[in-house]
């Protein structure tokens, strides 16, 4: 298989293929792009009369898409990936959840007031106007991207960030205490709900001879995903465990390869739970801004390496020599290095990373 902006593509899914694997075929992935020489980005190219009308002009953004990519050279093991984004709350929003475009994101507006009034509104209608608009995104963007580009899944959050969006964060924390029983019969009604939602556009993909992929850069030619929970900071490990821990071990179960999306130094309690996940692949560490650097959180990476899983790595060009001290290359793949700003920087790091034995 070969896409117009990745040429190179199928020894860069033989090296993602072996990372599922913790194994290395000559190097670990290496993703890093960079603006092509001579291009502008794309440009907006038209007003709107509210965020509503920007967001589901499907078509235009269709267009920018395709022209985004094409204005960059994807390096090593980038990926020219469009993903269908309506924002992170969508699947919630197909569950009942008023929705809110903003300039940058979207919100969603809790549907259940009330558990005994209201949680039998809040099942996934596939027939929601919002539905059927991502089944329309993803069409359109399979259509434009046959031999140009990949086309990736959409950003579900489902699990404990849907209830959290359904019923509101501070209740639904309210809840784990007061309210705990319907707090699990949601869980437990949403866990097929989101995966059949998941299949609706998985088909999609597969059908139209697509990898899977999402948001994040990374590939697989059968299921995969990112289960994920933000709202698991605001939890102890013991109400992790009892409420959502099982639902992620669901998902883990359901697809054929898994990258755990942990959010911020809140959540890193839960990380030895989710290591003893058989099923769960790799983790993605994001330690947000401000808490940057590869020093500060080596002991959690090497934590991660020691269950077995690999590693989603982002670190800057500085740190290089403290990854290979620190870390086995089998299983590590470098989404982003940064300091990095021209193709003789890339060739240098690349280099550097051929040698890590």
């Amino acid at each position: 298989m070969e896409f117009l902006y990745k040429q190179d593509y199928e020894k860069t899914r033989e090296r993602f293929e072996a990372f599922w694997h913790r194994q290395i075929v000559d190097r670990p992935p290496v993703s890093i792009a960079l603006p092509k020489a001579g291009t502008r980005p794309a440009q907006p190219r038209r007003a709107y009369p509210d965020q509503a009308s920007r967001w589901l002009d499907i078509d235009e953004r269709v267009e920018q898409m395709d022209r985004q990519m094409a204005c960059t050279d994807y390096l090593y093991d980038s990926l020219p990936i469009a993903w269908p984004n309506l924002g992170p709350g969508i699947f919630s929003a197909w569950c009942g959840c008023g929705y809110e475009f903003g300039q940058d994101t979207a919100w969603t507006k809790p549907a259940i007031r009330d558990w005994e009034t209201d949680f039998e509104k809040t099942r996934l209608d596939v027939t929601h106007p919002l539905f059927q608009k991502m089944v329309e995104f993803t069409q359109k963007l399979l259509d434009r991207g046959k031999g140009r580009f990949i086309v990736g899944l959409t950003d579900f959050h489902p699990g404990g960030d849907h209830l959290a969006a359904l019923r509101e964060p501070a209740s639904l924390a309210v809840d784990l205490l007061e309210n705990p029983e319907w707090v699990k019969k949601a869980l437990e009604r949403s866990t097929p709900e989101y995966f059949a939602a998941y299949g609706v556009f998985f088909r999609m993909l597969r059908e139209a001879g697509m990898p899977i992929t999402t948001w994040t850069g990374i590939i697989h030619d059968g299921s995969f995903y990112l289960p994920s929970n933000d709202f698991s900071c605001m939890v102890s490990r013991r109400m992790f465990d009892e409420f959502f821990l099982p639902g992620i071990r669901s998902e883990c179960a359901f697809l054929e390869r898994s990258l755990y999306h942990l959010d911020g130094p809140g959540a890193l309690k839960h990380l030895d739970s989710l290591l003893e996940i058989p099923e769960l692949d790799a983790v993605q560490w994001v330690c947000g801004y401000g808490n940057e650097g590869f020093s500060r959180w080596s002991g959690v990476y090497k934590r991660i390496q020691q269950a077995g899983k690999g590693i989603q790595l982002m670190c800057h060009a500085k740190e290089l020599d403290l990854v290979f001290e620190t870390l086995r290359p089998e299983g590590v793949w470098f989404s982003s290095i940064g300091g990095i700003t021209i193709r003789e920087e890339a060739e240098y790091a690349v280099k550097r990373i051929e040698k890590w034995k």
